[in-house]
């Protein structure tokens, strides 16, 4: 099963498994006469979740309860 999306060799010219390219795929969606470039990039970004700092304060804020109330109550 080398072929492209794990196809059975034996079921190689079933209609059903024509896929569209990438770029097919992700131009379905917009216009032939596009003017805005694409409003959502597809790939990964350079700036980071915006709520990661918030979680990481929030597991070391459990964490420090968490130590607190064994110390406190041994």
């Amino acid at each position: 099963m080398s072929e492209p999306h794990g196809i059975d060799p034996r079921a190689q010219n079933d209609p059903r498994n024509v896929y569209p390219s990438d770029q097919e795929f992700y131009a379905s969606d917009r216009p032939d006469d596009h003017v805005l470039p694409e409003d959502r990039p597809r790939g990964g970004g350079e700036t980071a979740h915006p709520g990661r700092l918030f979680t990481v304060v929030m597991i070391v804020f459990v964490v420090l309860v968490v130590m607190v109330w064994f110390l406190a109550f041994p």
